[in-house]
């Protein structure tokens, strides 16, 4: 009686072991769940190539000012070089030059034609 008992309970527990772990896997089965898991491993993958293109373009810079002094240094050029004068440009307001802003534009005449492109001429 013992050994049926026993047995019995074995299987009892066997099956509400298969069971839960079955219903566990059905679960991470639902299209939501897939979604859900398929969205968190492309944020991390995200995150993970943003870190090494941060590295990356640190590394990048430090090598480049890295470079540049040792050019400066064999070409003899100055750390501090004279910069030229900036250029001057003319004011514009209203997408047109201070200087045609007195003058006024006439209008065309000549209206025998459209202007649209899309018509036959």
């Amino acid at each position: 009686m013992f050994r049926r008992t026993f047995w019995f309970g074995t299987g009892v527990a066997a099956g509400v072991w298969a069971t839960t772990k079955v219903n566990r896997k059905l679960k991470q089965l639902t299209p939501e769940s897939l979604a859900a898991t398929a969205a968190n491993k492309a944020l991390d993958a995200g995150h993970r190539l943003k870190d090494r293109a941060v590295g990356f373009a640190v590394d990048v810079r430090d090598n480049m000012a890295r470079r540049e002094a040792e050019l400066t240094d064999a070409l003899g050029i100055d750390a501090d070089p004279e910069l030229p004068a900036p250029r001057r440009h003319f004011a514009v307001e209203n997408n047109r030059p201070k200087y045609l802003e007195a003058t006024t534009y006439p209008r065309p005449t000549n209206t025998d034609h459209s202007h649209n492109r899309n018509e036959d001429h």
